[in-house]
């Protein structure tokens, strides 16, 4: 691996991510001409202490929503300090993007366009080093290579989808599946047998905000049977061959100090949106709770990771 690598060039642009939204991609060319490049995702629904996504705020452009300041931080302030600039590691760049900022939040440059170059300068890395970026990053890292297994999102509430559940994300997480390829099967075959039950029940197949479906249901609990009910018709045993996820993004419901669950009809404090998360695990085979509660209920977490 090169020890000593050049920046030649950073050129962002505006483009269009998935929600049709405009975000950053950005291109960086080393000076043996090695190029990378990144697109920067971005959340529907986040948390008051993230790092600042910049947008233009300038209401006659993608409803404010436009990030030409964010390029030009990108093409003006970071190009100019990193153009020409020397470095051995990803690290060097990170930490001297962190500084240019100077902010706590990434509010000056703006997150996405710190994240868009540090993207682009690691994906350049591993092109100059003829391998792929999971190698680079193994390389560098020193972490042996192994596959990830897949957590499909294929029922979607809360933000990503009106009138559903509260629960924002139901996924399906096959850890008991020998490969990936079966993991993947998995997944499509569950969807699939998922939209069968939905058509059959009378309920809703269209899409949530991330592919999932996004029926009305009764209750949360509800939206977990039928998922249980879409693998066993798949062929698939829960508890041996896969479990549940949940994001249950709980700051999107805590209102005045208590979580509104409204397809529960309950409204609950710290300790009893704790207890029903407890009770949500010893009904069902859940193997991962994301955001369980809201971001700045610290009591509630604290007795939460107890």
């Amino acid at each position: 691996m090169s020890d000593n690598f050049q920046i030649k060039s950073i050129i962002a642009k505006e483009i269009l991510d998935s929600r049709s939204n405009p975000t950053i991609r950005v291109s960086v060319t080393l000076s043996d001409n090695s190029v990378g490049s990144a697109n920067v995702p971005s959340g529907a629904s986040t948390g008051a202490h993230e790092a600042i996504e910049l947008r233009d705020n300038d209401p006659s452009r993608f409803s404010g929503k436009g990030v030409l300041n964010a390029v030009a931080n990108v093409n003006n302030t970071i190009a100019k300090k990193l153009t020409g600039m020397k470095f051995n590691d990803i690290d060097t760049i990170d930490k001297t993007l962190i500084e240019l900022d100077g902010t706590e939040n990434k509010s000056n440059l703006g997150a996405n366009s710190i994240l868009g170059v540090s993207l682009a300068t690691i994906h350049a890395l591993s092109s100059s080093n003829q391998v792929p970026l999971y190698q680079y990053i193994s390389n560098i890292t020193n972490n042996k290579i192994s596959l990830p297994v897949p957590m499909f999102n294929i029922l979607n509430g809360g933000s990503h989808a009106s009138n559903s559940t509260d629960i924002q994300e139901f996924m399906v997480i096959p850890s008991g599946l020998n490969s990936f390829s079966e993991s993947l099967q998995f997944g499509a075959e569950t969807y699939q047998s998922l939209k069968s039950l939905l058509s059959k029940d009378g309920k809703s197949t269209n899409v949530g905000d991330e592919g999932g479906f996004a029926p009305e249901m009764k209750s949360n609990q509800a939206a977990i049977e039928i998922i249980l009910k879409a693998i066993e018709n798949a062929g698939y045993k829960v508890g041996r061959d896969c479990y549940l996820g949940l994001d249950v993004a709980a700051s999107e419901f805590y209102i005045d100090s208590k979580y509104e669950l409204k397809k529960d009809n309950l409204n609950l404090n710290s300790d009893e949106m704790v207890q029903y998360l407890i009770n949500l695990v010893n009904s069902y085979p859940i193997l991962s709770i994301e955001d369980g509660l809201a971001e700045d209920d610290w009591d509630g977490w604290a007795t939460l990771t107890q």
